[in-house]
């Protein structure tokens, strides 16, 4: 008893000394600081997690109004094609033609106004023999396809209702800040009425390399089945139709794309004034800023864009537009690449007049010009001259693909083969021709040597006979 007695007093002793220590030498050289604050408390959820990085639910956005006024008008899209089944065992034993059968594809469209037009993407309804709709509420109709334009990958379709339907109201594009928060809407994996969240990560976005589209980037999680669904901003407006994603597994990894809406909503209302899109054209060519020339020449570093060659008869040409001259802005749109300027030309028609802010000599001028047709611009191609198909021409006769021969001065295919002026190229060796734009995809490839490059050419004669060579 007395060991457990000396133990414990040995114990308090030690702590009284410990203590006493600690306040003699070394607490008297700290200094304790109290700030008083004007700030207001702030209180949090009593569902605050302390292991997430939650914003004060004060300052969270929200989505609420936007989803409630978007998710009624955003549709889903079942595209039924009718295509050749792969011949089976039995039916090469027997001799039979493998019966057709339907493919399903699905997808998302946007209603755009009250009596049921609906924009959606050319790819899902590509192909298709019938095209239905399934609204928010599950009623369920047929579609008319009124239109579509293969360049922005936009389709225009048609529902007929006991009523009047939701839709959404378009929001200007060009005004859509880089950072700006964006939902995406649409029906990913048939998983209908899902809403994601996310921002606008870049803007004027060329995905093929030809600087031929102009697409809003974001991190709204897109997935498979939002194709043709709508990016709407905070106020529930449509900015864009989603369109692709940037994926090496075929799902959302954090990049998605959508057309923007005033490139969408121009598509659209061409088709329902004209029935086809109508192109206006400036009239420039752009010396591509990464070229081994332009990074010669200093100018890869510019602000804008600078043009190599004014195309003649255009309306760039008739308003004084210079070789030289670097392109600042558009109207009020900053132009720093050409996919800026590529993607509000879309936007525009022939004869609409835009003022184009140039710099010239170190002086900065605004010329207006007035945009031409599109099939005034032609390319040199293997001693021919090519240009888009008139518009006219395409009504007339109901084609919607290939370059039409303006002038030719290669003896050779006008001697053998009799290809003069007013044939169309529709394909050259396994290069679909649509536009001056595909010829591109030859020509980056060739170069000068592109004419000994051909093995296949197909055209069409004046008559629209399809003919095909074949050179050795």
């Amino acid at each position: 008893m007395k060991k457990i007695l000396t133990l414990v007093f040995v114990s308090v002793l030690g702590g009284i000394i410990s203590l006493s220590a600690y306040t003699l030498f070394i607490e008297k050289d700290q200094t304790i600081t109290i700030t008083e604050s004007a700030e207001e408390p702030q209180f949090i959820n009593a569902s605050y997690d302390a292991k997430t990085d939650n914003l004060i639910a004060g300052e969270q956005p929200d989505f609420t109004t936007a989803a409630e006024n978007t998710i009624d008008a955003v549709v889903h899209v079942k595209n039924t094609a009718i295509v050749s089944s792969q011949p089976t065992l039995e039916d090469m034993f027997f001799g039979r033609n493998p019966s057709p059968r339907a493919q399903v594809g699905t997808g998302s469209g946007v209603i755009i106004n009250k009596n049921g037009y609906i924009i959606t993407n050319n790819h899902v309804i590509a192909g298709s023999s019938s095209i239905s709709i399934t609204l928010n509420d599950n009623r369920v109709y047929e579609a008319e396809l009124i239109g579509t334009d293969e360049k922005t990958d936009i389709a225009l379709l048609k529902i007929d209702a006991e009523e009047d339907l939701p839709s959404i109201p378009f929001a200007d594009s060009d005004m859509a800040k880089v950072g700006e928060w964006v939902l995406a809407v649409g029906n990913p994996f048939n998983l209908t009425s899902t809403v994601t969240a996310g921002i606008i990560s870049a803007k004027s976005r060329d995905l093929s390399g030809r600087n031929s589209q102009s697409f809003i980037q974001t991190d709204a999680a897109v997935n498979p089945g939002n194709s043709g669904g709508a990016l709407v901003n905070s106020r529930g407006e449509l900015v864009g139709i989603n369109t692709a994603i940037s994926s090496r597994t075929g799902s959302y990894i954090g990049y998605s794309f959508a057309v923007p809406s005033n490139i969408a909503r121009k598509v659209v209302e061409d088709i329902m004034e004209f029935g086809d899109v109508q192109e206006g054209v400036l009239g420039v060519s752009i010396l591509n800023r990464n070229s081994k020339e332009a990074i010669e020449k200093g100018l890869n570093e510019i602000d804008g864009v600078y043009i190599s060659e004014v195309e003649e008869n255009s309306g760039a040409k008739q308003a004084g537009i210079r070789n030289g001259d670097i392109i600042k802005k558009l109207d009020n749109v900053e132009i720093s690449k050409f996919s800026d300027l590529s993607g509000y030309i879309k936007t525009k028609r022939p004869n609409d007049v835009i003022n184009v802010e140039i710099e010239r000599n170190n002086e900065v001028k605004t010329i207006p010009v007035k945009l031409s047709k599109s099939d005034i611009i032609s390319v040199e191609f293997i001693e021919m001259e090519l240009r888009n198909l008139p518009s006219k021409f395409k009504k007339e006769t109901n084609l919607d693909k290939g370059v039409m021969i303006y002038k030719t001065s290669n003896v050779y295919l006008y001697k053998k083969l009799g290809i003069r002026p007013g044939y169309v190229i529709t394909g050259i060796n396994d290069i679909t021709i649509n536009t001056l734009e595909d010829l591109s995809k030859f020509t980056n490839k060739y170069g000068s040597n592109a004419q000994d490059n051909i093995y296949k050419l197909e055209y069409m004669d004046t008559n629209l006979n399809k003919k095909e060579v074949i050179f050795e």
